[in-house]
């Protein structure tokens, strides 16, 4: 392939990454190793064109102090609802960000509520809790006191 200057492929640099340069050389003639395409394009500063690539969701306004870990890490429990566990994560769908939260009991390892959503809200997690305190109460649970509620941010 024609060279306009040292590590210049013509039409391959900013477009192809070391995958397709290195297919697209082997294609062309070239008995070159793929980890020899990739280290050479890393020492000469070259990378592909990255497409699609889509921002995370961050946390606008962290906070400067969360509650208290209760459970150290210790998520064994001898009775049902004396903890919860509660995550809120997202996944990149073909259709967008979809926001995901539920709340599980450490004991049973049975999901009580959960919630999906296509935006990032506070309703989206309390429906989760309420999910869970109603399923609860449809079993007859009527105190829920000595339960944790534990997230990655703390307990409470």
């Amino acid at each position: 392939m024609e060279a306009d200057h040292p590590g210049h492929v013509a039409g391959a640099t900013q477009v192809l990454g070391a995958r397709k340069l290195w297919l697209r050389l082997r294609r062309n003639g070239h008995d070159i190793a793929r980890c020899t395409v990739e280290r050479l394009m890393r020492e000469l500063g070259i990378a592909g064109v990255v497409r699609g690539r889509r921002k995370r969701p961050v946390d606008t306004e962290p906070r400067q102090t969360r509650p208290a870990d209760l459970v150290d890490r210790h998520f064994a429990r001898l009775r049902t609802n004396q903890l919860w566990v509660v995550d809120f994560t997202y996944v990149w769908t073909w259709s967008g960000w979809v926001y995901v939260a539920f709340v599980f009991d450490a004991h049973s390892r049975r999901i009580l509520g959960w919630r999906a959503a296509t935006s990032m809200t506070t309703p989206l997690v309390l429906d989760c809790l309420d999910m869970a305190l109603w399923a609860r109460r449809r079993e007859g649970v009527t105190a829920f006191t000595g339960l944790t509620h534990h997230t990655d941010a703390g307990s409470v």
